[in-house]
């Protein structure tokens, strides 16, 4: 491979992250067509097409490794020779799953904010890990421990999920407790079509394969406020549905509800102090907050 021009590494990181030629001719301070010759410039040294011309802008699996590389070469630049390569925080893609964003993730990094910026990509936690092989971000929190190439992984903790549901909701649909019958028939609330705890807990129950009604609402405090407003049960994590149950607006619709998913930190295998600083309050954070 030919030699990279480091202003055509950082618009193919702008043009993935911003999701389309014309927004990352804004975020770098160019014109759209500057970005577009600057992409085929890359294209042409590499010999492969590295990005589809859709919208949102997709890497390829070929542009993958070579947005990898443009994340690295930025954050190794910006230790390098920071007030040449970045005047303010260096800004660092990670991706993490909807309850941890909502609960434990903002609290912990907030002690870094002055010193790393982060751009956060929302993602199931069983489906974390392909954001950080395609090159879109450098950390991943997911429930998956397998080694991603060129990356670090070390546990978090779990994250505690119980079936709750409000105490009418209970009255109404598991008044003779939690059986087949019942979760054949009471509505559930999925967060999306890729969540699939209230499945896991159904088929622990059950031995069989049973078809609720479902509710989808695909954000963490909306799903919060969606069981706590009787819509149907869910798997909410402790972290979340603890105040709720002393007040009495939830309680486990039986027992033996507890599902535990085991986090792991995902982290590119880079001598970055920004890196390091991320790492380090996301993993102090954890130990306050997770089990």
């Amino acid at each position: 491979m030919t030699d990279l021009a480091l202003d055509q590494l950082r618009t193919l990181a702008a043009v993935v992250g911003e999701g389309s030629f014309e927004a990352a001719a804004a975020s770098l301070h160019v014109t759209p067509s500057a970005v577009s010759q600057r992409i085929k410039a890359l294209e042409a040294a590499t010999g492969r097409v590295l990005v589809r011309r859709t919208r949102p802008v997709a890497v390829t699996e070929q542009g993958a490794a070579v947005l990898r590389a443009a994340r690295q070469v930025d954050l190794l630049l910006a230790d390098l020779v920071p007030s040449v390569a970045h005047p303010g925080p260096v800004t660092i893609p990670v991706v993490v799953n909807a309850d941890s964003l909502a609960t434990w993730f903002v609290p912990s990094i907030a002690v870094v904010a002055d010193q790393v910026c982060v751009d956060v990509h929302r993602e199931d936690e069983q489906h974390s890990l392909g954001r950080l092989r395609d090159g879109t971000v450098l950390a991943a929190v997911a429930a998956d421990p397998g080694r991603v190439p060129g990356c670090t992984v070390t546990s978090l903790g779990t994250m505690r999920y119980r079936a709750m549901a409000t105490p009418g909701f209970v009255a109404r649909w598991f008044a003779d407790g939690v059986s087949a019958a019942a979760l054949a028939t009471a509505p559930v609330v999925q967060f999306d079509r890729l969540d699939d705890l209230q499945h896991r807990f159904v088929r622990r129950v059950t031995r069989r394969r049973v078809d609720p009604p479902h509710h989808y609402v695909p954000g963490s405090e909306a799903y919060r406020d969606a069981v706590r407003l009787g819509l149907g049960w869910g798997m909410l994590p402790d972290l979340q549905s603890a105040a709720l149950e002393q007040t009495g607006a939830v309680r486990e619709i039986g027992e033996r509800t507890r599902i535990d998913v085991r986090l792991f930190w995902h982290l590119a295998q880079l001598e970055s102090r920004p890196l390091a600083l991320l790492s380090d309050a996301v993993h102090a954070g954890a130990r306050r907050h997770l089990s």
